[in-house]
């Protein structure tokens, strides 16, 4: 995730993603269980659910296998729990990491973490030691070249839906919300029939960190590439200005 427009980063991992649909697949059907115990199997009255439906929309997970995801997970029958578990620490140079996870064993995930950070040359902390240098946020992002609506209309749209903010990059808008309003700001626009190339709630840095060592760059790569490799990993945000 760049200091710029984060498109380029999305588009990067939905190419990797491509790569690996069963992956991709089978982390958002977790998700989806884990709404679905805590919300039920309803979308109209899980929002949390109907969140994860557009994030499984947006990574062209077909609908057919959204609803048997939904139908089992209702019917308990994955037969494994997950539960959510975040963790923290430092890269090269002090890189700021956050990883979040679902796991259905707390003591194998946080090892292969841990074991990440070890061999890139960076150390997992205590929570709440980067977490500050985040903000929560909602973020859509939608291409300019899907989008037909007018930019001040559009950009109207979104705030009167609640919106914070309103970005026009290059070759995308992105749209930043409270968590809260994320919901509300993301049906309005699918209502609308507006295409969004991404839209989760997200944690994004409020500064960002250059590595200038080759050294550096390697390790981080590789402490980015090990833990997407982890089954339990969800999501992996950090600071640093590729």
């Amino acid at each position: 995730m760049s200091g710029h427009s984060k498109f380029a980063n999305i588009k990067h991992k939905k190419e990797k993603n491509d790569a690996a649909k069963g992956k991709i697949f089978t982390m958002l059907g977790r998700e989806i269980q884990v709404a679905v115990k805590a919300g039920g199997p309803d979308p109209a009255s899980n929002g949390k659910l109907r969140d994860v439906i557009a994030k499984c929309k947006s990574n062209n997970m077909p609908n057919d296998t959204i609803e048997r995801s939904i139908k089992r997970a209702a019917g308990g029958e994955e037969g494994v729990v997950y539960e959510s578990v975040t963790y923290e620490g430092y890269g090269p140079s002090g890189v700021a990491v956050i990883v979040e996870a679902l796991t259905d064993n707390r003591n194998r995930a946080a090892a292969n973490v841990r074991s990440a950070f070890n061999k890139a040359g960076g150390n997992m902390g205590a929570t709440g030691c980067v977490s500050f240098m985040f903000d929560e946020k909602g973020l859509i992002v939608l291409d300019k070249e899907e989008v037909e609506m007018d930019e001040e209309e559009l950009m109207m749209a979104a705030l009167d839906a609640g919106a914070e903010d309103f970005a026009a990059e290059e070759d995308s808008y992105e749209i930043t919300t409270a968590p809260d309003d994320f919901s509300a700001v993301r049906e309005a626009l699918e209502a609308a029939g507006i295409p969004m190339a991404s839209a989760e709630v997200t944690m994004i840095p409020q500064t960002y960190s250059t590595l200038t060592s080759e050294e550096d760059i390697k390790k981080m790569n590789k402490l980015l590439d090990m833990l997407e490799d982890d089954d339990d990993v969800q999501n992996v945000y950090h600071n640093w200005d590729e």
